[in-house]
């Protein structure tokens, strides 16, 4: 594996987003019992020989639980802000309301291939798939990394897969050019993988809400209400204007998996997964044409099993209580962008093409500029002086 990158997450620097705080890691792992695993494939240099590199790209898989998810499944639901993708499984995750596979995450021309191992990695523990049950719903996400990587050559394999999922830990995440972000670009710099999380109060009903993204779209990025794309230069259709150089902006897509210990439904799940495009466009995503935009919520708090009745633990989160759970997904799925971009290093890949990671110091000077640090800490001074 990686070594963890040097480079800064959001709070690490005084980015400090949304009102609700977050868990112990900041991460998606915070939602109890949910894993996280990474297999990132770096080979070659120089010009790009199609089926032969270089190679930037990987897979990231997601597990709700470390036990058998086939066997022992959880409420899910997905939904599709601009459909320009190649996502797998995310219809049937819609129909029966359940998950049953880990969630991976990889590059547009693999998920077929990565789809094919997370089925094998299935029929491993339950040789009984297609037999004497059902068959199973593999479930993929993915984004275009083509731009540094050799994306004809599909060289993530089986193997790749089966390492992510071993990999797979509760903890700290790794984030940015790492897994499934490898290759990924993010509004003109460096994108990849992100994650962030929130906890709510107790009156709210005490639920983590966690978020992993994987950032490969453009836009005009905007942290904590500061311009950042404007001032440094670099946005969608900068070419337009004079004096501003073109950049290599990708037209797509981002991955956005949700995790929450609150016991929601499948129709529950779908309207928090939709509120996290909203988090998306605090950071300056708009949506292109062809951006392939695909956001996928799970719950934890009740195991759903494949034979036999379901005996629930807790009655639902009622439709009035979901308000706060919506504000905490567009929180974290905002930080966790930022964090995909920040903790992102410069990658040179096919053609030498080059995608830089963002500066701190100036993305620093800029956030001064617009007094938009520790914004946690100036709310209740602000109070304060105001009563004073």
């Amino acid at each position: 594996m990686m070594k963890m990158s040097a480079r800064p997450r959001a709070r690490d620097i005084g980015i400090d987003i949304g009102i609700f705080v977050p868990g112990r890691w900041n991460a998606i792992t915070d939602v109890m019992d949910v894993k996280v695993g990474h297999a990132t494939l770096i080979e070659g240099k120089g010009q790009l020989i199609p089926g032969l590199g270089p190679v930037r790209t990987g897979v990231t898989a997601i597990l709700p639980h470390g036990g058998n998810l086939f066997q022992e499944k959880v409420s899910a639901a997905s939904y599709v802000f601009n459909g320009f993708g190649k996502s797998i499984g995310l219809h049937q995750v819609n129909e029966l309301g359940n998950l049953e596979t880990p969630i991976a995450l990889t590059n547009t021309l693999n998920a077929p291939l990565v789809a094919d191992a997370l089925i094998e990695w299935s029929l491993r523990s339950n040789p009984e798939i297609g037999i004497k049950t059902g068959t199973v719903n593999p479930v993929v996400g993915e984004v275009n990394d083509g731009i540094l990587n050799d994306i004809q050559g599909r060289h993530v394999r089986k193997e790749h897969v089966f390492e992510a999922i071993a990999n797979a830990r509760s903890g700290p995440v790794e984030e940015g050019t790492v897994g499934a972000g490898t290759g990924g670009s993010c509004m003109g710099w460096k994108g990849g993988i992100g994650t962030s999380s929130r906890v709510l109060p107790p009156n709210r009903g005490g639920y983590t809400i966690g978020v992993l993204v994987q950032t490969n779209f453009g836009g005009v990025l905007t942290i904590n209400g500061a311009p950042v794309g404007r001032e440094l230069g670099r946005y969608s259709f900068s070419g337009d204007f004079p004096e501003i150089p073109e950049i290599k902006d990708p037209d797509g897509s981002v991955m956005i998996v949700v995790a929450t210990d609150a016991p929601l439904d499948q129709r529950q799940l779908q309207r928090l997964a939709k509120r996290a495009g909203l988090g998306l466009a605090r950071t300056g995503f708009f949506g292109s044409n062809g951006s392939g935009d695909f956001f996928i919520a799970f719950s934890t708090a009740q195991l759903i099993p494949h034979n036999g009745p379901v005996t629930f633990k807790t009655e639902v989160v009622s439709n009035n209580s979901m308000s706060a759970l919506f504000l905490a997904v567009v929180e974290a799925t905002e930080e966790a962008v930022i964090n995909s971009m920040l903790k992102a290093t410069t990658v040179v890949g096919r053609d030498d093409n080059t995608v830089d990671a963002i500066d701190i110091h100036q993305l620093l000077e800029v956030m001064k500029k617009y007094n938009a640090l520790n914004r946690s800490k100036a709310i209740p001074q602000f109070l304060l002086s105001k009563e004073e």
